[in-house]
């Protein structure tokens, strides 16, 4: 089909999932628009990125390995570690975009402020400039790690509290020497910013506080990246779930061999929590552990044990919130149980020009997620798949959270886990149906190609 006849796509976003979705739908000449609120691409990877979005520290390596990481047509190169710094996957972002000639297609400096369906179904959108342009779709590529989420306590804490969003490094934005500094959380970024301030050149004392015990998993497991042995799409999940859980507690041992509490659920039952160097910190004790903050009382800090400590900062290491802050349509955002079902976790059924890209949380990672979805949106775009009836999308819905979620215990932060090996292997099989369904439809578009014609 000819470029013209295509429906025209807003692009919200140019991170890795904004700008890989940009190549797919360039390799289908399927026009686009893709609009970032920064200067430059990259997201949260971007180190110190003006728009002040990103979560980066400057001790960052990401958790998952090169091996996983890596976009389907453009290697890695060669020399890298097998944990990569925050700089070299920028850079590694930064080469991609400019080898498939994607920056040029990209508006910088201009973020999206509002997207609304008009009574016609194509969308009306509202650019920070103050310009408003007409799409056929919107494509919703702006991260779920941006927005921080802080607890709220009885009391008031007149110390330093920051949020892990805003943690650079030890001295930046606070000079944390010599401090006694509570961590809250036991997530990837807890353990991170623990591990690195609890050395006795920096903190007086660090505590981490947490209502519950979790599972530290290591980066490396019998001599190579951990995540290189992900359990493989055939296998029975049962099985596979079993078998892991044996290697990992055979590996690691007891949690509270560690000086760390037990956990109240078995390895893979919770987001992992990844890090080379917190269980050395808290076997050296460096790292001591609190329960669950009760209360903050000036510049003490009460926690659930009963337990009092004088504290000079804490670091909410608490995770985010989901948030579309261009939607003002209920049924386009997440409930308050942080729950927003889709279809393969991209289609509202009831908006058939309208997808959510990596709004998921895949083990082992989010980078190269959307590079996988995009297959079968450019596909939908230009007649070459066609989902199921909106009724079947549901069931399917209801499946795939089954599938996905009925491993982990009720939380927040697991509204939106998915296996990536699971889920690709089950996305192309998709994507298959789905063909022969747009044949036998004559491969119509299901997003007619509106806001490109003439006025």
């Amino acid at each position: 089909m000819s470029q013209a006849k295509l429906p025209k796509v807003c692009i919200i976003g140019a991170g890795p999932t904004g700008f890989s979705t940009a190549k797919r739908l360039k390799d289908y000449g399927i026009p686009y628009d893709c609009f970032e609120l920064s200067d430059d691409i990259g997201g949260t990877w971007y180190y110190k990125n003006p728009n002040g979005l990103s979560a980066c520290y400057d001790s960052l390596h990401i958790d998952t390995s090169k091996w996983r990481l890596a976009f389907e047509d453009f290697p890695v190169p060669a020399d890298w570690p097998d944990f990569p710094h925050h700089s070299q996957l920028f850079q590694y972002f930064k080469n991609y975009v400019d080898h498939f000639g994607l920056r040029e297609t990209i508006t910088f400096n201009t973020g999206v402020e509002s997207a609304k369906r008009s009574a016609d179904g194509l969308w009306e959108v509202k650019l920070t400039t103050g310009e408003t342009r007409v799409y056929d779709v919107v494509l919703v590529c702006n991260g779920h790690h941006w927005s921080p989420r802080v607890p709220e306590y009885p009391g008031q804490f007149d110390g330093v509290a920051i949020h892990s969003h805003a943690y650079r490094d030890p001295f930046d934005p606070v000079d944390m020497r010599g401090k006694n500094i509570v961590v809250v959380g036991m997530g990837n970024s807890a353990m991170d910013i623990a591990s690195e301030l609890s050395q006795r050149p920096i903190a007086k004392n660090l505590w981490v506080s947490a209502r519950r015990g979790v599972w530290v998993m290591p980066k490396y497991m019998n001599g190579r990246p951990a995540d290189k042995a992900a359990m493989p799409a055939w296998m029975p999940r049962k099985l596979g779930l079993a078998l892991a859980r044996k290697g990992i507690k055979k590996a690691l041992g007891n949690m509270e061999d560690y000086g760390l509490p037990k956990p109240d659920h078995e390895p893979l039952e919770a987001h992992p929590s990844v890090s080379g160097e917190f269980l050395t910190r808290a076997g050296c004790g460096d790292v001591k552990f609190k329960p669950a903050i009760q209360s903050l009382e000036g510049k003490q800090v009460r926690f659930a044990d009963g337990s009092v400590e004088d504290v000079d900062a804490i670091v909410f290491a608490t995770g985010y919130d989901m948030k579309f802050p261009f939607f003002s349509e209920p049924d386009l955002l997440p409930d308050a149980d942080h729950r927003l079902p889709l279809f393969k976790r991209m289609m509202n059924p009831d908006i058939p020009n309208l997808f959510y890209m990596a709004l998921a949380q895949p083990l082992p990672t989010l980078v190269n997620f959307a590079e996988q979805q995009s297959k079968l949106v450019a596909k939908y775009l230009v007649g070459e798949y066609l989902p199921p009836s909106p009724a079947e999308m549901r069931q399917v819905t209801a499946k795939d959270e089954e599938t996905h979620l009925g491993q982990y215990y009720s939380a927040k932060r697991h509204t939106i886990q998915v296996d990536f090996g699971v889920y690709v292997a089950d996305l192309m099989k998709e994507i298959a149906k789905g063909e022969k369904r747009a044949k036998a439809a004559g491969n119509k578009l299901p997003v007619p190609a509106r806001a490109t014609e003439p006025a």
